[in-house]
């Protein structure tokens, strides 16, 4: 176990947003999104009527998530849907063994990594995400083909996300190894790494386990849109 308060993980998003990201913020009181640039969640504190916030911030972004307790909607907009996600943490450095080359991507791979997301969750990847974190990626033949990242950061917790594999290059354990990777450099950062899955993904959470992860929590991603 660690020695760090781990209350920052029970609303991830809304003390990522207070704490190391908060320069990324659009702030509305006791409730606080990411710019639409970045990522598509909000989150809320002290019971707040989360409507007047939402119906402001639906007029930066059509499709975007509140994580944590469910919000109330202002009357115009109707659409809720409720994900259930994991939250998984893991307290020492992996040992999985790392085969493959693996480099930071930067600026000049973000056309590479965009073609990678479109092919799995575009809706969670937006302009400026990439600029979250470090992200990191296996290239074969001259393409892209696995990549991963980190994505919500308090003082002492970073979240890994983006965890993709090419459907042609699944099977040959970059996933693995990329996580590994990534989060033993968080370790090196002297945080520790978490991230989220859904419910529903039992390969990646059969995957996440093996690797040394475990259940924290489990969260509620309310998706509206407009």
């Amino acid at each position: 176990m660690n020695s760090f308060d781990e209350t920052p993980l029970d609303n991830p998003v809304w003390y990522s947003l207070t704490e190391h990201q908060f320069e990324h913020a659009i702030d509305y009181g006791n409730v606080k999104f990411y710019h639409p640039d970045y990522a598509p969640f909000g989150a809320f504190v002290n019971n707040e009527d989360t409507s007047n916030a939402i119906n402001a911030h639906s007029k930066l972004i059509k499709d975007f998530f509140i994580v944590g307790d469910k919000p109330k909607l202002p009357e115009q907009i109707t659409y809720l849907k409720e994900y259930i996600g994991l939250q998984m943490i893991v307290y020492k450095r992996l040992t999985h063994p790392i085969l493959e080359e693996i480099i930071e991507l930067t600026q000049e791979h973000y056309d590479d990594l965009l073609e990678l997301i479109k092919l799995v969750y575009p809706e969670f990847f937006k302009s400026k995400t990439q600029n979250l974190g470090q992200y990191f990626g296996i290239y074969k033949n001259g393409k892209l083909v696995a990549a991963t990242g980190e994505r919500m950061q308090t003082h002492d917790f970073i979240e890994i996300s983006a965890v993709i594999t090419h459907p042609d290059h699944t099977g040959n354990g970059y996933a693995k190894q990329l996580i590994t990777h990534t989060a033993n450099i968080i370790f090196d950062k002297n945080k520790i790494p978490f991230l989220h899955v859904d419910q529903t993904n039992v390969g990646p959470i059969h995957l996440y386990k093996k690797l040394g992860f475990e259940l924290r929590r489990t969260f509620s991603f309310w998706r509206i849109k407009v």
